[in-house]
């Protein structure tokens, strides 16, 4: 199966970065016959920006791209595309065990000067086996300020056949300066009718299952997944989608806000606690740790780092799960204002249509509209990272208000 086939509803795209695969091998090849063709004028380049909303799938592009940059298939010399996703180039990049592609997905809130120096200093280095170094780089939008500017050098002066491909949300969360110097690959969010279909082909999941999925999600491949085989997953949103009804009074604003913050964290909690207790367990065993025994001399800071590392990537898990449930959330007033303007439209939140007609009858569309961007100030809010409770409190009490 080429590797081109992970991208779901991204036809236009996968086409231009298998125009730019080709390119690619034929620079290597003819690098490796001693010849230097340039780079410049064809579909290849050394930086590529991937954008695009959530569901998109930027991160499946560019892993699937640099599959194609390192594919060794020996259809390629009889006109075949690169990107085959059977050879030992694609398959190791897929699964994330190439020697030459360096995948950087952060479980924290920001990436730091010291882990984008690192990224820098490998980015120099030839190829050790593979056709091109890669970096792919899933969180681009995190890199703080200062390095933002450590990568714009390696970006300005890269390696003969060092590849950058940078993920991020829109051009708008990176840095003006780097994106002048990427090729921008805008990716749109997939048709409901391609995700469905693919949750059916890859997972074996039920046709209706799959287009309710896909339709309550509004095309995120991975979140239709989710909810379709994890019932705690199906809870939590239906939780979320009872909100509208019970933000009546300021007492039920108050309890919104609260039990949309417990169920954050105890969605943080659950995703965390394997991974925390099995890291705290290598760590305790790599320094010489025992079982009922104090850690020797020495370790105490390595272990401190540890945890505050764990804090960190626990507030993460917890900001993610909150957005998750504000885009829930904004589904569902979107759904009650096409219904106020007469249209109709495949409901996101289906299975409350009826509280949908409810709040659409008894409510005005301004009044709607200012709902929506009490959800889109608590989002805001969260990234600017005020207290979670505050922002939900602030946000359900404009619910009712408005």
């Amino acid at each position: 199966m080429p590797v081109w086939d992970d991208l779901v509803g991204q036809d236009r795209a996968a086409a231009q970065l298998a125009a730019a695969a080709r390119h690619a091998d034929a620079y290597v090849t003819a690098h490796e016959r001693g010849e230097q063709p340039p780079l410049a004028g064809s579909a290849m380049t050394h930086a590529w920006l991937f954008t695009g909303p959530p569901g998109a799938g930027r991160t499946a592009a560019a892993r699937a791209f640099a599959a194609a940059l390192q594919c060794v298939s020996p259809d390629r010399a009889l006109g075949g595309q690169p990107g085959c996703g059977f050879c030992e180039g694609c398959h190791t990049t897929l699964v994330g065990t190439h020697a030459d592609v360096e995948i950087i997905r952060t479980d924290l809130l920001s990436i730091g000067v010291k882990d984008t120096r690192e990224l820098v200093r490998r980015a120099q280095l030839s190829p050790a086996g593979g056709r091109w170094q890669v970096i792919v780089l899933e969180d681009a939008d995190r890199l703080t300020e200062g390095a933002g500017n450590v990568l714009l050098k390696a970006v300005e002066e890269p390696a003969p056949r060092t590849v950058w491909l940078l993920c991020a949300p829109s051009t708008e969360d990176v840095l003006p300066t780097i994106r002048s110097r990427c090729r921008l690959l805008a990716l749109r969010t997939p048709p409901v009718a391609a995700v469905a279909d693919a949750l059916v082909r890859r997972d074996g999941i039920e046709p209706e299952t799959a287009a309710e999925v896909a339709r309550a999600t509004q095309g995120h491949l991975d979140r239709a997944r989710r909810l379709a085989t994890d019932e705690r997953a199906r809870a939590r949103r239906t939780a979320v989608l009872r909100v509208p009804e019970r933000v009546a009074d300021i007492g039920g604003c108050l309890r919104a806000a609260q039990e949309l913050v417990d169920a954050a964290a105890e969605e943080a909690a659950q995703l965390s606690e394997e991974l925390n207790a099995r890291e705290t367990e290598d760590l305790r065993t790599a320094l010489g740790g025992t079982e009922g025994k104090r850690m020797p001399r020495g370790t105490a800071g390595l272990m401190k780092d540890l945890e505050e590392r764990q804090k960190r990537r626990a507030t993460r898990a917890q900001r993610d799960a909150l957005d998750l449930a504000l885009t829930d959330l904004a589904a569902f007033y979107r759904d009650v204002l096409a219904r106020q303007f007469g249209t109709a439209p495949a409901l996101a939140s289906g299975d409350s249509a009826a509280a949908v007609e409810r709040l659409a009858t008894a409510s005005r569309p301004e009044q709607t509209l200012r709902r929506l961007e009490a959800i889109l100030e608590c989002r805001q809010a969260l990234d600017r990272n005020v207290a979670p409770l505050l922002a939900l409190e602030a946000m359900t009490l404009t619910l009712r208000a408005a």
